[in-house]
């Protein structure tokens, strides 16, 4: 009995490795690539001589690995990096076991107008630098022995083009995919939950199947959902016809009996296997997530997920990971997530373009929703040389791409079609034309609303609603929105009647008018406070209010291009991170809202102009360390019991000094100081801190924070020594043996009792022996010009941080730092 199992088993096994065989291969393909930065000489022909060329593995920014000049095309505003032209060849074979499949090759974003060859043949030109995209390189490949040599021009010599630090080259994960000729289409399904109880959730499936075979092909289409564990939950097969050269669509519909929904405090997901089946074999296999949950928003409550009320308390994001620049890396987003996530965040806006997959997959497994934005600009500029040259001929193409290959993901909550277009206003009589007209400047013949060619519309209403036409053909189950400057009813945007949620950037004082200004309109803070920061750096007093341009001299220490980190200073536009979440945590109609930003990013370096290379308004800085209002949201945006003290100890004698502290789960705090007590203090109506001016005495500092008159929680800050040594903490000590893991490292600088010198910068080497090396050091200064390749940093306030990469091998890695005359620190790494 027991060997007539297994020879059962072994039976199955050899199956599904058969069908295996038969199925799609999914490859990564960022390995051994070869990289040039040329602008002269044409790379496209098998031939072309790239002997010398550096050897790297993918994803790669070039301009990150630069160094900052003020007089760069992309300026401070693009980063103060490097553009310029990049070719990247790859030789790669194709065994003779795959004659016959279609193989193809998936970019998940090059920045920017990539034109990729293989073996000489153009397979394409894609100006847009976010968007991802497919090519088909079967017609052109050979096989066997002989090599396949595919070249990538990337050309981001035209600058400026971006208000931010974009990046330069294949920045993102490739991938080579094979198949047979009839296959599941890229981003081929649709999965929707249109029904959900308690009891059962009715799950729609259409796939969309492909025949490149000559004749016409009968299949079968197998659906499974499975659950998180890999048990089969539901399944049902339909049968289909396909032409040859053509697309076929199957519709179904499966139900889940009681189904354990997606949330942001349980994320649970699903998978959905789809099987296409000949003569009863299995030729493709797809898998795609599934999170079943139902969104909603209400114009006078706000939004809900699940039919429960939930504040959007989101953040936007910019596509850099600091250090690392914009080469996508699956722990750093992992990283930045998990600080957003324990500040409370449980939203982001992908500002202001389509983001990497993996941040999407990371999102729809952590529980966190995403605002999924397309576009910054449309036909009217706001650089020299942006996508606005393109968007007439290019917008269809790349907002369909866009919906298509994000639409799956559990996590994206809404759609926003543009970020502060200046579509929003008239501005010249050219705003008005024909239908023809219109139709001629977008490229579009068959997208007309209805009336005559010589009718007369608003061309910017209606880019408006051509935009939201492509989204809902392809999507009617989240919400369309857009981030608007201009909050009135005068807005083109508004006046097509398109917007689903009308999204506010800034403009605080019109949200308590809203539901007048716009009766039944749903709402949401868009974009947000524009707060500015830099983390260690304190300027007194902390009761008074800035706001830049009015106040340039008095807000910022301009001498060292510094913000200081109390709360109280903004961009003229925004306001203070309370000011802003006092309204909308007030205001039940208002869904949420996203801070700008999450975390600091490159380029856009308001208030400052050269040194500073990076911007101002993260909550956390550039190197991932929390800035102090950091804390404000977490006393706010959690239920942790917390109470954060700041500032440092380490004043001139005498010196008036504010202390604040942020606390939650608590009545009161109580400092003191050197054991004796300053008073206790309660946060006062709409205020989220309390504070108390103290002359400076050295010593320490305590806050205790109590509840009914216990204690709940002790913070302690000591006035520190002479710096005396380096502390290394990494986030993780273990990583994966794959190449690509990281762990970030902590570096500070200590006393001889251990505690933090806040304003040291000594020089930091570092030596790195073992399987790993170092991706980036960073400090979270917005003035540095050091290089983020590098063995050493300067300390910032204190701190400096040093990433580490597996470099593909197991066993440990060992981190040496050292300073002259600090006691130097070491630290392992080991990669399983």
């Amino acid at each position: 009995m027991i060997r007539k199992s297994l020879l059962i088993f072994f039976a199955s096994l050899g199956l599904a490795c058969q069908n295996r065989e038969l199925c799609r291969e999914r490859l990564d393909f960022t390995a051994e690539w070869k990289f040039a930065l040329n602008s002269d000489s044409d790379f496209s022909a098998p031939e072309a001589d790239d002997s010398n060329w550096r050897k790297l593995h993918l994803p790669h920014d070039w301009s990150i690995e630069g160094e900052f000049d003020k007089d760069t095309p992309a300026s401070p505003g693009g980063g103060a990096l490097p553009g310029g032209i990049g070719w990247y060849r790859k030789s790669f074979v194709i065994p003779d076991s795959d004659r016959g499949k279609r193989i193809f090759i998936d970019f998940d974003g090059i920045y920017q107008k990539s034109t990729v060859w293989l073996n000489g043949h153009m397979l394409g030109y894609r100006p847009n630098g976010y968007v991802s995209f497919r090519y088909d390189l079967t017609p052109y490949l050979n096989y066997g022995a002989e090599s396949n040599i595919l070249a990538v021009k990337v050309n981001n010599s035209e600058q400026p083009n971006s208000r931010w630090y974009s990046g330069s080259g294949i920045y993102r994960n490739v991938w080579l995919v094979k198949t047979n000729d009839v296959h599941i289409d890229n981003w081929g399904t649709f999965v929707t939950s249109p029904e959900i109880s308690t009891e059962k959730a009715v799950v729609a499936v259409c796939t969309t199947i492909c025949n490149e075979n000559p004749e016409c092909q009968e299949v079968r289409l197998r659906t499974t959902v499975i659950d998180a564990n890999g048990k089969k939950v539901v399944c049902k097969s339909d049968d289909a016809e396909i032409v040859s050269g053509g697309k076929c669509v199957v519709g179904q519909m499966l139900d889940v009996v009681k189904p354990r929904l997606w949330s942001v405090k349980d994320p649970y997901l699903y998978k959905v296997i789809s099987e296409v089946m000949a003569d009863d074999k299995v030729i493709d296999r797809y898998e795609t997530p599934l999170g079943i949950r139902s969104l909603h928003f209400d114009a006078e409550k706000g939004f809900f997920l699940n039919e429960e009320s939930l504040k959007i308390l989101g953040v936007c994001l910019h596509h850099d990971l600091g250090c690392l620049g914009t080469a996508v890396n699956k722990r750093a987003l992992e990283r930045q997530l998990e600080i957003l996530k324990a500040m409370g965040c449980n939203a982001v806006r992908t500002s202001h373009n389509p983001p990497a997959p993996e941040l999407l997959d990371l999102c729809d497994r952590m529980g966190i929703l995403v605002q999924d934005e397309t576009f910054d600009m449309w036909r009217k500029r706001k650089s020299r040389y942006d996508y606005s040259h393109d968007f007439p001929e290019w917008h269809e193409r790349d907002l369909t791409d866009h919906i298509l290959r994000d639409r799956n993901h559990p996590s994206v909550f809404m759609w926003s079609i543009g970020n502060e277009v200046h579509e929003q206003f008239n501005r010249t009589n050219t705003d008005t034309l024909t239908l023809q007209q219109a139709n001629v400047l977008l490229n579009i013949r068959h997208d007309s609303p209805a009336g005559r060619e010589d009718t007369t519309v608003n061309i910017n209403s209606w880019i408006t609603a051509h935009l939201a036409r492509i989204v809902r053909n392809l999507d009617t189950t989240r919400v369309i929105t857009s981030g608007n400057n201009f909050a009135a009813s005068e807005n083109n945007l508004f006046r097509s009647d398109e917007m689903d949620v009308y999204g506010f950037n800034y403009n605080l004082g019109a949200y308590r008018d809203f539901p007048e200004n716009f009766p039944g309109k749903c709402f949401i803070a868009s974009e947000t406070t524009s707060a500015f920061a830099t983390r260690g750096h304190y300027i007194m007093p902390s009761d008074k209010r800035y706001a830049w341009p009015e106040t340039w001299d008095q807000q910022f220490d301009r001498p060292v291009h510094a913000c200081s980190s109390y709360d109280n200073n903004c961009a003229l536009w925004g306001s203070t991170h309370e000011e802003t979440w006092r309204a909308v945590k007030q205001l039940s109609y208002c869904s949420g809202l996203f801070v700008w930003t999450g975390f600091d990013y490159l380029g856009e370096p308001t208030p400052f102009w050269w040194p500073s290379r990076s911007s101002y308004f993260g909550i956390v800085d550039l190197a991932g360390f929390p800035k102090d209002a950091y804390y404000m949201y977490q006393s706010e945006w959690t239920d942790r019991t917390m109470l954060h003290l700041f500032p440092h100890w380490n004043w001139p004698e005498g010196e008036p000094v504010d202390v604040w502290a942020y606390y939650n789960n608590a009545d009161e705090v109580e400092l003191f100081l050197n054991g004796k007590s300053l008073g206790s203090k309660k946060k006062e109506s709409g205020q989220f801190h309390v504070w108390w001016r103290v002359p400076f005495t050295p010593g320490t500092i305590k806050a205790v924070s109590r509840k009914n008159g216990r204690d709940v929680l002790i913070r302690e800050i000591h006035t520190a020594g002479p710096a005396a040594a380096i502390r290394l903490t990494a986030d993780r000590n273990a990583i994966e043996a794959d190449g690509k893991d990281l762990s970030f490292i902590t570096v500070e600088i200590i006393d001889k009792n251990g505690n933090l010198v806040p304003d040291a910068d000594d020089l930091i080497r570092f030596d790195v022996q073992g399987c790993c090396f170092i991706a980036g050091v960073d400090n979270g200064s917005q003035t540095s010009t050091e290089p983020f390749k590098a063995s050493q940093r300067k300390a910032f306030y204190g701190k400096a941080l040093i990433v580490l990469q597996n470099n593909g091998k197991r066993g440990k890695a060992t981190l040496t730092a050292t300073s002259e005359g600090l006691n130097s620190a070491t630290l392992t790494v080991r990669a399983r």
